[in-house]
């Protein structure tokens, strides 16, 4: 049964994930390396595919954000970034209100 997860998880890691320095500048400060290091991004990266694609018609990131309640903002926030250089989502374009007032841009899932 382990070898069934252990295959699931390398084909989840090629297509979700970034490889730590993928994740920091290379001016961030070691602290900063670190705690990419730690960050699961592939499993991170595949939930929020997941919430965005709950949302047919786009979503902004305060919708996204509902889905992760023990995460904070600058955990979820930088996981978009390689899901759209990856194809998997896009900026559509268009901008929606938050319940803040501010406008969030409508990201959604690319269907292939």
């Amino acid at each position: 049964m382990n070898e069934i997860f252990k295959n699931m998880k390398e084909s989840m890691d090629r297509f979700f994930g970034s490889h730590p320095k993928m994740m920091v500048r290379t001016t961030d400060p070691n602290t900063s390396i670190d705690a990419a290091e730690k960050i699961d991004s592939t499993t991170l990266e595949q939930q929020v595919y997941e919430a965005i694609a709950k949302y047919p018609n786009g979503c902004i990131t305060e919708e996204v954000m509902s889905h992760f309640p023990n995460h904070g903002i600058q955990t979820i926030s930088p996981r978009f970034a390689p899901l759209v250089r990856k194809g998997f989502i896009e900026d559509t374009g268009e901008r929606r209100k938050a319940s803040t007032g501010h406008s969030q841009r409508v990201m959604k899932v690319i269907k292939k």
